[in-house]
């Protein structure tokens, strides 16, 4: 009888240590890595990186049951962890509204989107028709909070299917005014073909593509697969800039969109029952609809600092294998910055460094990362850390680093930090933000405008 129960006690013995050894690496493991996502939270927190700039993964705790899948699901690595039990935004800035969370959650407790804009000073408020606060005035595209270009189609192919049915009044010059002919713009001009509709696409570049057209040369595109009207799905992941844009070219010669480049618009205001929409150049277009799709890239943000104002200095990279045995200075920390410092590395002729005010690349896509470090480490490219522009001249950059100035020897200076977005032309034209503007009483010039609804 004795020797029965040793040997049961024997078998549970040997099968509690199978269960332990199967179990235990896995437990360790994830207890790893909730300590480490802990640990991320709070420098995400300390320096400021957990906050979010546009689209962003929002958590019901009440439903997260913490398993992490939509930290493995994530392409740009760590946008999310798991901390005390429930995932939480660790970076909101490198959060690109890929969506891949908010599909692989197996709770459905994530839900990628812009949240309650009210809180929110830099997005206009809109309706479900994408329609501000002044009537028939929309807002399309990145302008309206969320980047991506399938977002971008998407929203300008829903606004239209989403116009109220008017008379076709007369002395227009088109059923709606399309302002931008990026994404956005042109799908929405597109839409408006195919339900027999006459638009008129106004854009102040010399050429469409909106964004776009200031990407590096071979720049792959993120787009995800979408339908665009009248020309059908655009079924891959990625377009290089040079593919998209001559995609784009043939849609607007096939469906024969009437674009008029070189056009900036200033304003728009009421005329009886039209808006009218004034540009640059002193022309005014008279429609019932007006569409915003004009980015949010705006003027290029300036640095302000003495020697801003020479040649060297430029804010955009169209052909980075055209610069040789050059001494460059890239400035800022996002996306554009660091392609900008990789393509001019890569080719191992240029002696590169890259000034960011922040102590670390907290903004860029995991692909760029991973590339940018690599050639970090191989010393093509010297980062500056914590550092701004205190003066240029023709030869040389001074730095700030930690209060000592850095002398850097320099032949280009290319900075992207940034835009001024559009929003003194919205404001302008009575549109209202969130924030502190949503509280505040619409202005008479608003009310004005709004009047022709």
């Amino acid at each position: 009888m004795g020797g029965a129960v040793s040997d049961a006690t024997l078998i549970w013995g040997l099968a509690l240590a199978v269960v332990l050894l199967t179990v235990l690496p896995y437990a360790l493991r994830f207890h790893r890595r909730v300590r480490q996502d802990e640990e991320r939270k709070a420098e995400a927190v300390r320096f400021g990186f957990d906050r979010p700039t546009a689209q962003y993964p929002y958590i019901d705790p009440s439903r997260c049951i913490g398993c992490g899948t939509c930290v493995d699901a994530c392409p740009e690595g760590d946008v999310l962890g798991v901390v005390l039990g429930t995932a939480t935004v660790i970076n909101g800035l490198r959060c690109v509204g890929h969506a891949a969370c908010e599909r692989a959650c197996p709770v459905d407790a994530i839900e990628v989107g812009l949240g309650d804009i009210k809180s929110r000073d830099d997005i206009p408020l809109l309706d479900d028709a994408y329609q501000s606060s002044v009537p028939r005035v929309y807002v399309v595209g990145e302008l309206g909070g969320l980047a991506l270009i399938r977002y971008a189609v998407t929203q300008g192919c829903e606004v239209v299917q989403r116009f109220t049915p008017l008379p076709r009044p007369s002395g227009a010059d088109a059923d709606v005014v399309i302002v931008g002919a990026g994404p956005a713009g042109l799908s929405a001009a597109l839409e408006a073909l195919a339900r027999d509709l006459r638009p008129l696409v106004l854009d102040q570049e010399e050429d469409l593509g909106g964004t776009i057209l200031h990407y590096p040369r071979r720049k792959l595109v993120l787009t995800q697969p979408v339908e665009l009207p009248l020309w059908g799905w655009m079924n891959r992941q990625e377009y290089t800039k040079e593919e998209l844009l001559a995609l784009f070219q043939e849609c607007v010669h096939r469906f024969e969109i009437p674009i008029r480049f070189g056009s900036k618009v200033i304003d728009v205001r009421r005329e009886g029952d039209l808006l009218a929409v004034q540009t640059r150049e002193g022309r005014s277009v008279l429609a019932p609809r007006v569409v915003l799709a004009t980015g949010r890239r705006g003027t290029p943000r300036k640095l302000g600092v003495p020697g801003e104002e020479l040649p060297k200095v430029m804010y955009r990279l169209i052909d980075a294998d055209s610069y040789r045995d050059q001494n460059i200075l890239v400035v800022g920390g996002g996306d554009s910055a660091i392609e900008a410092a990789i393509g001019l590395a890569r080719n191992g002729h240029n002696r590169v460094w890259v000034s960011y005010r922040k102590p670390k690349l907290v903004r860029v896509k995991r692909k760029n990362q991973k590339v940018i470090e690599a050639l970090i480490e191989r010393g093509h490219v010297k980062p500056v850390f914590a550092s701004n522009v205190l003066e240029i001249h023709p030869d040389r950059v001074v730095l700030d680093v930690a209060g000592e100035p850095l002398i850097v020897p320099n032949d280009q200076v290319f900075v992207f930090i940034g835009g001024e977005p559009p929003f003194d032309l919205l404001r302008r034209i009575g549109i209202r933000f969130g924030g502190k503007e949503a509280e505040s009483p619409v202005g008479a010039r608003a009310a004005g405008v709004g009047a022709a609804g």
